[in-house]
């Protein structure tokens, strides 16, 4: 098979290259691109599961970034483990033709305990002193040693949060190419989240973003470079664009108001109690999913659901089924909101009884999506709290603003004017100017089929 290389740029779309991008308005002249039409939802996991299984969440069952498990009685997001993908992956394919086929995946999603080759994916320390200290998972073990000795600690402070910049994916560029050089998979998944940050924080605000722009737009450069020299198929592509946003959603708050959602008290402080509840959101950017446990207030939630501004649709049974997100991990309606708005997962009314990670970057204890945590609410604050660390004292790194007005960006929804689609880019013929997610499969294994042009 022929060497491939897959880059995914998160938030990539053709109203971005340009000016502030000149090795990608140049690299594009010469080769073939694509405007991916956006899937539902259009969100990281459920692109990246679809872009390896030629699926959609009907089918590899990944509904969105995190979903209600009823059988834990729990709202998970961001779990790592590849067995929650349920369809066939491209690696598996391909090692059924050809046994020496390899595959590494830096960074895509659902990364642990897959049958790839050679993986490196975050994964933080836990200290029993309630300590998060940087790390990163490979497989095999040892490639961890190897890439933190020469690139040093796992950026996961810059991957993630208030401090999330390009050297989280200048990292994981450097990893991928020494990974080729120890290893030379057959196919390389490399993750670029950079554009990601800044897209949500500050929209189009081009000021706020030519910088960033220009930034992974040499560090594309320098991968392109290496893996050419390689002879490798390159392919470019993104999960999906952000649009600007204004207009936060807390349909939490309308279900608690509707006296739907039950909340515990612990501390003084406020929990989402999702297993008690009538009905509940799951808020993932743009679309949210809602769960109904008592299923006599259908109708009323489905009342609730048309009368608020900014939800665009309410997708039932054959909503879902239309849109390919029919799955028993769905909703019982799946909401997707207008262009301009976004689902948070605030259920609190009142600020000084939000839970206590509601002010910390958690991504695994809120049950929702909070691009919030791109933000500080004071430097001082999050000094003060460093200098606890470094001084061996427990600490609460709580430092996250309550304010959702302060996002500018968001993605999810398919109903996206064309300039903010995500892109492919690549030497393989295409057929359309415009393709499906689900064909982002075929046209990865059509370059490891193909020789370069």
């Amino acid at each position: 098979m022929k060497k491939t290389v897959v880059i995914d740029v998160v938030g990539l779309s053709a109203n971005l290259i340009g000016k502030y991008t000149p090795f990608l308005k140049r690299y594009i002249e010469n080769k073939n691109l694509a405007a991916i039409a956006p899937m539902l939802p259009a969100v990281t996991t459920s692109v990246q599961s679809t872009y390896l299984t030629g699926k959609q969440p009907t089918e590899h069952g990944v509904v969105g970034n995190g979903w209600y498990d009823d059988m834990d009685v729990e709202i998970k997001f961001w779990k790592q483990s590849n067995k929650l993908v349920l369809a066939e992956k491209i690696w598996d394919k391909a090692k059924k033709e050809d046994p020496n086929f390899t595959c590494a995946n830096l960074f895509w999603w659902y990364n642990m305990y897959s049958d790839v080759d050679y993986s490196v994916t975050p994964r933080p320390n836990y200290l029993a002193d309630g300590r998060k200290l940087p790390d990163c998972y490979a497989q095999p073990a040892e490639l961890r040693d190897i890439l933190q000795e020469k690139l040093g600690q796992f950026p996961l402070f810059q991957f993630w949060g208030p401090g999330a910049n390009i050297q989280s994916s200048r990292w994981i560029a450097e990893a991928s190419m020494i990974t080729e050089e120890l290893y030379d998979p057959t196919l390389s998944l490399i993750y670029l989240p950079h554009l990601d940050y800044c897209l949500q924080k500050f929209g189009n605000d081009w000021p706020n973003i030519s910088k960033e722009l220009g930034e992974i737009d040499a560090l594309i450069r320098d991968l392109v470079a290496f893996y050419e020299k390689k002879g490798a198929n390159i392919i470019i592509l993104s999960e999906y664009g952000i649009l600007p946003v204004d207009s936060p959603i807390h349909i939490n708050r309308i279900f608690r108001q509707a006296g739907l959602l039950q909340i515990r008290v612990e501390r003084g402080l406020e929990l989402l109690d999702a297993g008690a509840s009538q009905a509940f959101a799951v808020a993932d950017h743009q679309v949210a999913h809602v769960y109904i446990n008592d299923k006599s207030v259908l109708p009323q939630v489905k009342e609730i659901l048309d009368k608020i501004p900014g939800i665009e649709m309410v997708l039932d049974k054959e909503g879902k089924k239309t849109y390919g997100i029919d799955h028993s991990r769905a909703g019982d309606f799946v909401l997707v909101a207008d262009q301009k708005s976004w689902f948070t997962y605030y259920f609190w009314l009142d600020d000084d009884k939000a839970p206590d990670y509601a002010r910390c970057v958690d991504i695994h204890k809120k049950p929702g999506y909070d691009p919030v945590e791109m933000f500080m609410s004071s430097k001082f604050r999050a000094l003060y709290k460093l200098l606890r660390k470094k001084a061996g004292f427990r600490y609460v790194m709580d430092v996250i603003p309550l304010n959702a007005n302060l996002v500018k960006g968001s993605h999810g929804s398919v109903n996206t004017p064309s300039e903010f689609h995500p892109v492919l880019i690549t030497e393989t013929d295409l057929n359309n100017s415009s393709i499906k997610a689900t064909e982002v499969y075929g046209l990865i294994w059509k370059s490891l089929h193909s020789e370069k042009n």
